[in-house]
């Protein structure tokens, strides 16, 4: 009976968001991260550019959408956490195992993308202390390699993202991770505006213009195709557990399909203004637009250190793709934090310091086999070194595993009058058609596409 009204209070004493603006910061900067700076530009810039952010589109309307709302609707039903979730929604029953693989998919994120975004955190004062300031290629590529095969400074690095986002998810959600967020976006677009109005200004500028937004269908293959379904997966930070979470945080009278169709339009928002922050000056500077991963560490300090006052704006680039990490690593931090703060009853504080302890120890295998030089370099599980195979495992299974049994419970378990009722707000939204074709894409639509980004990603499709 103890347990039970402990369980109780801390139901009633939950916290959330505190207006739509909160909602709206907090689930975008989740979506906004890295992917929006890095990922996006290069896979563009691989796959054709203009044609391919088409198809991308398209791939968010049908997939990456619906998934995210199926997740909202099962956050906010249960007014739990990912797992705690299913657990209320289908009681004694298996699915609430989807809930446990979405905690583990953010966890193991966590333990590679906090390298990322150290290297990020460490390109800012690179910048501004000039050890950047090269236009060799050459140089540009050694330095970054010499950086990331290092032991103590890229593992420091590490540490201090999880030290700074530990800190945000600590202070709790409204004081934390809302007032974080809603601090954190208006900068990322104001950074994000100084850049694309300094690269649109450059001679040539217009070829990476028209690179963004002349298609060329041409270009287009299946390859490409199943580029952007995977991208549009990965990019809105669904399959993970976070959306669930961030979900039930979200109040009965805010619009579920609003909130999502707005983070959506926000997020490509951000993407294309990246885009244009990049590609002109990638143009303007004769370099090629498809340079994979090294496009942001090798590729844009030499275009910004071939112009005017570059050091400053590549100080400034690297500030905002460090803000763009930050809102990301808060949402998936907060996973594991809520399962162990609902469901296990640790305290938010012993709950962060123990998720922020177990990244750093797993993760810094991710950090230390990096490159062929890493120390670690040499451990391999299925011939991957732990950097990539952590990539490989929740990227190409773990999301669209996750997001496939989302998707599938709340378009086949939950009833139709339960989504009804959740995304009508109690039948207070005339949203009847929207929710038809959330049913329809979810149930049908949705599923198809993560099948075939799995069997993509398992190497089962290859075109």
């Amino acid at each position: 009976m103890r347990q039970t009204n402990l369980v109780r209070t801390q139901v009633a004493t939950r916290e959330g968001f505190s207006s739509t603006l909160g909602v709206i910061a907090a689930t975008l900067g989740s979506a906004v991260g890295l992917g929006n700076i890095w990922k996006f530009p290069y896979v563009t810039g691989e796959n054709g550019g203009a044609a391919f952010i088409l198809i991308y589109l398209f791939c968010i309307a049908l997939i990456g959408l619906p998934v995210m709302i199926s997740e909202f609707v099962i956050g906010r039903r249960s007014n739990s956490a990912a797992v705690g979730s299913l657990k209320k929604l289908a009681p004694g029953t298996p699915w609430f195992l989807t809930g446990v693989s979405g905690t583990l998919v953010a966890f193991l994120i966590m333990c590679y993308y906090t390298s990322v975004a150290g290297w990020v955190y460490a390109y800012i004062f690179k910048a501004l202390s000039g050890s950047l300031g090269t236009t060799d290629p050459k140089v540009s590529g050694e330095a970054f390699a010499s950086f990331i095969s290092g032991t103590w400074s890229p593992l420091i690095w590490q540490w201090i993202v999880l030290i700074v986002t530990g800190a945000v998810i600590l202070a709790g959600v409204k004081n934390g991770i809302e007032r974080m967020t809603k601090t954190l976006l208006p900068i990322l677009f104001v950074l994000l505006l100084i850049c694309d109005i300094r690269a649109l200004t450059l001679p040539g500028a217009s070829k990476g213009v028209a690179f963004l937004l002349s298609p060329d269908f041409s270009k287009i293959t299946g390859a490409a195709i199943l580029t952007a379904l995977g991208l549009a997966f990965f990019k809105l930070s669904v399959g993970m557990g976070v959306m669930t979470t961030y979900g039930s945080y979200i109040g009965k009278n805010e619009s579920l399909i609003g909130t999502g169709v707005k983070v959506a339009l926000m997020d490509i928002l951000v993407s294309m203004m990246a885009g244009m922050a990049i590609f002109p000056a990638v143009f303007a500077f004769g370099s090629n637009p498809a340079q994979g991963p090294s496009l942001l560490f090798i590729t844009i300090p030499m275009v910004f250190n071939s112009m005017p006052f570059g050091q400053a704006l590549l100080a400034i680039f690297f500030v905002l793709a460090s803000i763009a990490a930050t809102g990301a690593m808060i949402s998936l931090f907060e996973v594991p934090v809520a399962y162990l703060t609902e469901e296990r009853h640790w305290s938010r504080k012993t709950a962060t310091v123990v998720t922020a302890l177990a990244i750093a120890l797993l993760g810094s295998t991710a950090t230390l086999s990096a490159s062929e030089a890493s120390l670690l370099a040499n451990f391999k599980i299925f011939g991957k070194g732990m950097f990539d195979f952590l990539g490989f495992l929740t990227d190409n299974i773990g999301l669209p595993l996750t997001g496939l049994a989302l998707a599938l419970f709340a378009g086949w378990k939950l009833t139709s009058s339960d989504v009804y009722d959740e995304i009508s707000n109690g039948g207070s939204l005339n949203n009847r058609g929207l929710i038809r074709y959330y049913l329809f894409a979810t149930r049908l639509v949705a599923p198809i596409g993560i099948v075939i980004i799995l069997l993509s990603g398992l190497g089962f499709i290859k075109l």
